[in-house]
């Protein structure tokens, strides 16, 4: 059953309201851990440490999709929240419309800036193979080329939860999944592209979810909200996007951190060290994305309470979304540290020194699993409201500026190890931030 975002929300209502975006940001995760897991087993350690040298470059540009997702949705929330439908169209149309068009154009500008950073990390080590700087230049020109479709297919998924089609939304991002995932079989492992056809069937599987839901709204007419015909304005585009810094923050610092965690691991532990993280980011990405699948299910209803001045209903969802997240964060610790092992061999079948250091890795950057959900979803609560520099505040610090401090100074002190516990050190630290912020507005926002 659909649930109304203006509704009380129980425990039993936000499951129904989360579960799908979360299974879609799940979904969404998984089939990009297909292609690490093809070409890792059909096309051998060089290509899977070259595509995961490159890879978080990417998604700089990438990141612009959760910027108009979330920022936009919750510019839309409000003013459905406000009774004003019209305008609400108008804005999300625009939103679109201008998300495509900056995704276009900055495509092209990182098609023509992967081979100078792929450059710039192999001036690192001498020891670099040959064949995974060349593995990270395609996948990263190949990917970068269309980037506007995954901008297109993630900004979508929070316009489905405002629109109450979750399920509809979760159908495209299924459908584009199992796109990527026949054609990554069929590429990487029957054709033998490499990291050519994992790029592929990236992209095939990116313009079926971007694509698909875009023809869906101009289509659907009688939802809540659906494309319609406007012109572009400055203060609408730029209030969304202005509200979905945070999440453009996170994805552009989280792209950040992770190219100089890649450096790291080449000056510490050497090429073994990327391919190690490399694992460790496949993994990730389907735990964080419960958390983050979480914080889009629920944002809307918060953005329209917030506009229908209810303020009771937003401590109420706010109250159950810190127990929820905190329980989750356990859960998740004690999963990865259970499944180390089966995890590792997933991507390493005969290389017992490379199993060890990344089985070692992986249960370090466990511990980040227990406290990174509460500073996610608090981001994302004051993206709902309408305050995106507090959001983008939580953000910065704890994607930017405390992994930077810590992934630089705790491997001078731990060694290799402090590589990985840099990274749970910055996510202790970014989660007592963000508690500080949210008793800070307490008064101000009435929850």
């Amino acid at each position: 059953m659909e649930v109304s975002i203006s509704e009380h929300f129980t425990f039993k209502k936000i499951f129904r309201i989360t579960i799908i975006p979360i299974l879609m940001c799940v979904f969404g995760s998984i089939y990009g851990v297909v292609d690490g897991i093809c070409v890792s087993n059909f096309a051998g350690d060089d290509a899977f440490s070259g595509l995961n040298l490159i890879y978080p470059a990417t998604m700089i540009v990438g990141g612009l999709a959760f910027m108009f997702g979330s920022g936009g949705s919750a510019l839309v929330g409000k003013l459905l929240g406000e009774n004003k439908k019209e305008e609400a169209n108008k804005v999300f149309s625009m939103i679109i419309i201008f998300a495509l068009i900056v995704g276009i154009a900055l495509s092209i500008i990182g098609f023509f800036l992967v081979n100078p950073i792929v450059q710039l990390f192999a001036s690192i080590r001498d020891d670099i193979t040959q064949e995974m700087i060349d593995a990270a230049i395609i996948y990263g020109r190949i990917i970068m080329l269309a980037q506007f479709t995954f901008i297109l297919q993630f900004a979508f998924q929070s316009f489905f939860v405002i629109a109450e089609r979750i399920k509809i939304g979760f159908l495209f991002t299924l459908s584009a999944g199992i796109t990527n995932i026949v054609f990554d079989l069929l590429f990487v492992g029957l054709f033998k592209w490499g990291v050519i056809g994992a790029a592929v069937a990236t992209i095939m599987g990116q313009t079926v979810g971007g694509f698909g839901a875009l023809i869906y709204f101009i289509v659907k007419k009688d939802g809540i909200i659906h494309i319609t015909k406007t012109r572009l304005r400055r203060e609408p585009i730029m209030r969304a996007c202005f509200n979905g810094l945070s999440e453009l923050i996170t994805n552009i610092s989280g792209s950040i951190v992770s190219l100089l965690i890649n450096a790291q691991s080449l000056r510490y532990v050497g090429q073994s060290g990327v391919f190690a993280y490399g694992v460790i980011m496949y993994i990730q990405y389907i735990f964080i994305a419960i958390y983050f699948g979480y914080s889009t299910g629920m944002a809307p209803p918060l953005s329209y309470h917030y506009g229908a001045k209810n303020y009771k209903e937003q401590r109420n969802i706010l109250i159950k979304s810190l127990i929820i997240v905190l329980s989750t964060g356990v859960t998740m610790l004690v999963l990865s540290l259970a499944l180390t092992r089966p995890l590792t061999y997933i991507f390493i079948v005969n290389d017992e020194t490379l199993v060890n250091i990344t089985m070692k890795a992986i249960r370090i950057y466990s511990f980040c699993y227990l406290t990174m959900g509460v500073s996610i979803y608090l981001s994302s609560f004051f993206t709902a409201l309408n305050n995106g520099v507090i959001s983008g505040t939580i953000s910065l610090f704890r994607t930017l500026l405390y992994q930077i401090l810590f992934i630089f100074v705790t491997p001078i002190i731990l060694g290799n190890d402090g590589i990985w516990w840099g990274i749970v050190f910055a996510e202790l630290s970014a989660t007592i931030t963000s508690i500080i912020f949210l008793l800070a507005f307490k008064k101000k926002y009435n929850y």
